[in-house]
């Protein structure tokens, strides 16, 4: 049986049954819960002050109504890097690579933030659709296109997530398929290969990570926006 190079992008299962559900709960049994003790251990330490840093960054710009979202916005941040992360580990599924999961997180987050700017301040999310000063014979096409950004912009949310993890496995894939090819062939390519496969984890691990700050971060700026 010849596999492609696009099988590690298929959801596993096990007698019939999907292993997804299995790889996205793992994330929060890896993570430890904070104790009781007036002293932490320095994992516990260590994960308070990431947290502490990214909601501080990420809500300094938003009032004190959009600080509500803060302990969702900063588990889905944990959550995304700890599946980009270990989809980086051999043998393992990445869930972030498939669309459908990512449109999942994006469609009901961004949804919330455009009910909650209808909801609160009308006329301030409508004015979002027109710019200020707009020519009237422009009017019509500006809010026609104002419109079309606005929802797409889950369908950016996804595919970016997608893409960008989905480009980044193939390419390990396919340098690593060559340099094990190369290696009877060529040692020296080879071992130049291997050296530029290391170089690439090194990239796709920052990817990991930049792309679940990015996915928040808009996340973000959309709330900004409607509170």
């Amino acid at each position: 049986m010849t596999l492609s190079f696009f099988d590690q992008f298929m959801s596993p299962t096990y007698l019939g049954i999907p292993l997804i559900a299995l790889a996205l709960s793992l994330p929060w049994i890896l993570y430890p819960k904070p104790a009781t003790r007036w002293l932490n251990n320095r994992l516990i330490t260590l994960q308070g002050w990431f947290i502490n840093r990214f909601t501080q960054q990420i809500f300094q710009p938003l009032s004190l109504e959009g600080h509500k979202w803060a302990a969702l916005l900063a588990s889905l941040m944990l959550f995304l890097i700890t599946l980009n992360m270990l989809g980086l580990l051999p043998y393992t599924f990445t869930p972030t690579t498939q669309l459908s999961l990512n449109m999942a997180f994006a469609v009901p987050l961004w949804l919330a933030t455009v009910i909650i700017g209808m909801r609160n301040q009308p006329t301030h999310a409508l004015g979002h659709l027109l710019p200020e000063g707009t020519p009237t014979p422009l009017i019509p096409i500006l809010i026609i296109i104002e419109t079309i950004s606005l929802f797409i912009r889950p369908l950016a949310l996804g595919v970016r997530l997608t893409a960008n993890l989905t480009a980044g496995h193939l390419l390990i894939q396919l340098i690593a398929t060559a340099a094990f090819v190369l290696l009877p062939l060529m040692p020296t390519v080879a071992i130049l290969t291997a050296v530029l496969l290391f170089l690439l984890t090194l990239l796709e691990v920052a990817v990991a990570m930049i792309q679940a700050y990015v996915f928040v971060l808009l996340l973000s700026l959309y709330l900004q926006e409607n509170v």
